[in-house]
Order: C-alpha cells, then structure tokens, then sequence
C-alpha cells in the first residue's frame, strides 16, 4: 500500500511538474507574441512621424502643405500616445490591482461620467450617445468600471456610422448590476467574433487606422471584467450593428 501511494504521488507531482511548464511556457509564448506586436504597433506611427519631419527639415515641403504635414504628424504622435496608455493599463492589469482600492461603486454614476467625456467624440463622428437605466451599486474598482464602461462607448462610437447611435443601459437586480452597450454600426463578422477580445485583433485594419484604434480597448474590457467576476455577451450582425452585454455580480471578489 505505501509503495502504491509513493508511486502515485510521484506520478502527481509529474503531472503537476508538466502542467506548470505548459503553463509556463504559455505565458512566455504570450509575452513573446505581445512584444513583438508592441514592437510592430509603434513602429508603424513612428517611421510616419519621422517621414513627415524629415521632409519639412529638409524644407521640401511647400509653404502651402506644410499644415497638412503638421496634421499628420500630430495625429500619428496621438495616436501613439493613446497605444501607450493602452498598453500600460493593460500591463497594470496584467500585474495585479495592489495600487488600487476596492470600494462600492455606483455603475450608473460611471456610466455618466464615460457618456459625458465622449459626447464632443460623438458629435464629431455625428453618432447619437444615450444613456438610459438606474443606480446600481456593485463592490469593486472605480477606475476599471470606467475604462469598461468608456472602452466600449469609444468603440460604438468609431465602429459606427454617420447619424448612427449608441444606446448604454445600466439595470439593478438584487445580486447583480448588468451594463448594455448597443450600436447600430458596422457589426462584427461571425467567424471573427471569438477573437475581438484578443490583443491587438482588429476586425476591420484599415478603419482601425483611420479611427485611431489600437486593437487593445476589448482586452482591456475582457481582463478587466474578469477582475469582478463579471461575464461579457456578445450579440453582433454585420452591417446592422454590436450588443455587448456584461454582468457583474454585487459582491464579486476576485
């Protein structure tokens, strides 16, 4: 009997040992992949950046486009600063909550507060941005239930089309507080909806680059509500528009 049980704890502990490496090796090759991808992403709006100085140093560029050439320099340096922060929320997130407080939170107050700072995006875009709901009250981290709430205002918005809308909704129920993100945009393809919440995964490139996304604002949503225990519902149809739906327990702890 002792024999069977030394041999079978050494045939756990192996087991054991072999799962940590897997995992271990998974996470390497995730770092490795995000990396390089980092890498990829600023180079891109970088070599814009020095493109276009290099031309106005070397004063090739005719009096009347060197506003043009400003414009673009500033937009590709945005769209680099707006990455950056991206991916430092997302390495916060990766490495753990320690700086942040926990606290009851009102869903509904940072749902106002997200619609509100991106009402002048939405007017510019020309899309409609509502909010509709009550107070729901849930225990968790203020900071991420806003970048939750905003990241997925943000995408309705640029996803969308002229006199287009988003609709966010916030319902209370006794043990959970639900957030609803509907558009009328552009929609997801089914074969490409698995992979949205996956970094830098963009469904369509080329209006990414010309909306300024950064392909990282539904990871961010996906790790942060993960976070709170929370769970995401997709429901979207090309050409007709996204519904994003996230519940959050009341009392969720990590």
């Amino acid at each position: 009997m002792k024999k069977r049980n030394f041999i079978y704890d050494r045939l756990s502990s192996r087991i054991a040992s072999e799962e940590r490496g897997k995992v271990q090796r998974e996470a390497e090759r995730m770092r490795q992949e995000f990396t390089a991808n980092v890498s990829h992403e600023l180079k891109t709006p970088l070599q814009s950046i020095s493109g276009y100085a290099e031309l106005l140093k070397s004063g090739m560029v005719k009096e009347e486009d060197v506003q043009q050439f400003a414009e673009r320099i500033y937009s590709e340096s945005q769209r680099m600063i707006t990455l950056v922060n991206d991916i430092l929320e997302l390495s916060h997130l990766d490495e753990g909550m320690g700086d942040m407080v926990r606290e009851d939170v009102d869903l509904y107050e940072v749902a106002i507060a997200a619609v509100d700072s991106l009402k002048e995006e939405a007017r510019s875009a020309n899309v409609s941005l509502e909010l509709t709901g009550e107070k729901s009250v849930i225990n968790g981290y203020s900071q991420l239930l806003s970048l939750i709430v905003y990241n997925l205002c943000e995408n309705g918005i640029k996803y969308n089309n002229p006199r287009g809308s988003v609709k966010v909704d916030i319902n209370d129920f006794n043990d959970r507080a639900v957030l609803t993100v509907n558009d009328n945009g552009i929609g997801i393809p089914l074969d490409q909806q698995d992979r949205i919440f996956e970094r830098f995964y963009r469904v369509d490139k080329s209006h990414s680059k010309e909306v300024g996304g950064t392909g990282l604002g539904l990871s961010i949503v996906k790790h942060a509500t993960a976070i709170h225990n929370g769970e995401i519902h997709l429901v979207s149809v090309l050409k007709y528009g996204t519904t994003i739906t996230i519940t959050f327990p009341k009392e969720g702890h990590h």
